[in-house]
């Protein structure tokens, strides 16, 4: 067992204030692995601080150099991408090959676009007589989750940096041991000190501490609806700005002339990919009535192929595998029906859930409307394009999506139609430039290219 008992603050290492500690649990068989220190507001407090005094020569560096200093972080990450993927594997559950494709490539890929983006965005520009600056906002408190751990954190850390801004960042508890890889990478990039502060903690308390401290000008944060309320006001009450990318109930829409097969198939795969617990996943498959049965056959056919502890990895947690059993339950007690998987958990240790599909499931249903994040698949019914437009939209949530028909401009149609931050038309390929964020409560703001680095700045006028 690994026992970490140091914060990276001011560019070195430094003993925690105080003598707790956080385990960190290897989900897939319930043993602890290693342990980090739990921060306290005085941690919080010095890594801002060291944040505040690096501020004004991060900002004044030339664009081109904090892109060469990205691009330095980019190649550390690559060159660990071994450990990375196997550190994720460890403290969150996740197979391996999904780990070296997902978790430890998709950031090297958005570290990448920023180590571009920082020496070729356009930081003025001129508007009739004036002369617009886009400056960096200031000190960046990034707060993240624990599902996607490394991504998170490059998708915040690295526009931040490329924007000129300074960062604190505090990852999720369950999954804290990728960030000191990170901030290991950070310091080998010749990052300047102070430029990245890391403090491991507890959400309640180093969380909330970053989030109101006066010396932070942005929060950045992904996760949960109810969580990102509370930042917001935490942020509201002292006017500092906030990023927010939270949850989502995503609808795969598939319209009569697609191609039911591979629509079915691939939605099946995005539920189920990294255990279900992407706030993005299409939980919500939505076929035409005279197309229900068929596509119920073709999904309960898919999920039997995702065999825990082969394709798909445990949940993160003892408390998020009940979390998840407990919505299945709920779903058979309101009337749908269970055609794969079901409550029971898998034999053997860890903390397994049997990836589940859905079937009669009516839009008010609890498990149609509130983010389950777990392998979890509910097929709805539609009987025509406008009723299927309804229903996608009515949830709380607008962060992704998809639309499948016989070509792509049928598809384009329908997704105009749909509030939500992100649609993938027949299978659209992930995009690190593209803009991730949400409509209604999934969030405020974007990340990933160009978009992403805009929230990290604040524009001045000069008028000549």
């Amino acid at each position: 067992m690994k026992q970490h008992d140091a914060m990276y603050i001011d560019g070195s290492w430094r003993p925690a204030g105080g003598s707790g500690t956080i385990e960190v649990v290897n989900p897939a068989d319930g043993q602890v692995i290693a342990t980090v220190p739990a921060g306290s507001a005085q941690d919080v407090d010095a890594a801002v601080r060291a944040a505040r005094a690096a501020l004004p020569g991060w900002a004044a560096t030339p664009p081109a150099e904090r892109a060469a200093r990205l691009a330095a972080l980019r190649d550390q990450l690559a060159a660990r991408a071994e450990e990375i993927a196997e550190t994720v594997s460890a403290e969150l559950g996740s197979p391996l090959a999904f780990s070296t494709k997902v978790h430890a490539g998709i950031p090297l890929a958005v570290c990448g676009s920023y180590a571009e983006l920082a020496g070729t965005y356009s930081f003025e520009e001129k508007i009739g007589n004036s002369t617009v600056l886009h400056e960096p906002v200031g000190v960046v408190g990034a707060i993240t989750p624990w599902n996607y751990p490394l991504h998170q954190i490059v998708a915040k850390v690295a526009p931040a940096l490329a924007a000129g801004c300074t960062v604190v960042l505090k990852p999720a508890e369950d999954t804290p041991l990728v960030a000191q890889l990170f901030a290991e990478c950070v310091d080998a990039a010749r990052i300047p000190a102070g430029v990245f502060n890391l403090v491991t903690g507890l959400g309640p308390v180093a969380g909330q501490a970053l989030a109101e401290h006066e010396g932070v000008d942005l929060v950045s944060f992904t996760g949960s609806t109810a969580v990102g309320k509370r930042i917001g006001a935490l942020a509201g009450a002292a006017v500092k700005r906030v990023a927010l990318e939270l949850g989502g109930k995503s609808a795969n829409v598939i319209l009569p002339s697609a191609d039911l097969a591979k629509a079915v198939a691939v939605g099946v795969a995005n539920v189920m990919a990294n255990s279900g617990q992407t706030c993005s996943a299409w939980t919500r498959m939505l076929v035409h009535k005279d197309r229900y049965a068929e596509a119920v056959e073709l999904a309960t056919a898919a999920a039997a192929k995702y065999v825990p502890g082969e394709r798909v990895g445990p949940l993160v947690s003892a408390k998020q595998r009940d979390r998840v059993r407990g919505y299945i339950e709920q779903g058979i007690v309101e009337g749908a029906r269970v055609v794969a998987g079901g409550p029971e958990a898998p034999a053997g240790p860890g903390f397994y859930v049997a990836p589940t599909v859905f079937a009669d499931v009516t839009p008010e249903m609890t498990i149609a409307q509130e983010e389950i994040f777990g392998p979890v698949l509910s097929i709805l019914k539609y009987e025509d394009e406008d009723d299927a437009a309804r229903i996608a939209n009515d949830t709380v949530y607008g962060l992704a999506g998809a639309v499948w028909a016989g070509d792509d401009a049928e598809a384009v149609a329908f997704a105009r139609r749909l509030d939500t931050g992100q649609v993938d038309i027949n299978s659209g390929r992930f995009n690190p430039l593209a803009p991730f964020g949400g409509y209604k409560q999934s969030g405020i703001g974007r990340e990933l290219g160009p978009h992403g680095l805009t929230e990290y700045l604040q524009t001045k006028s000069l008028q000549f």
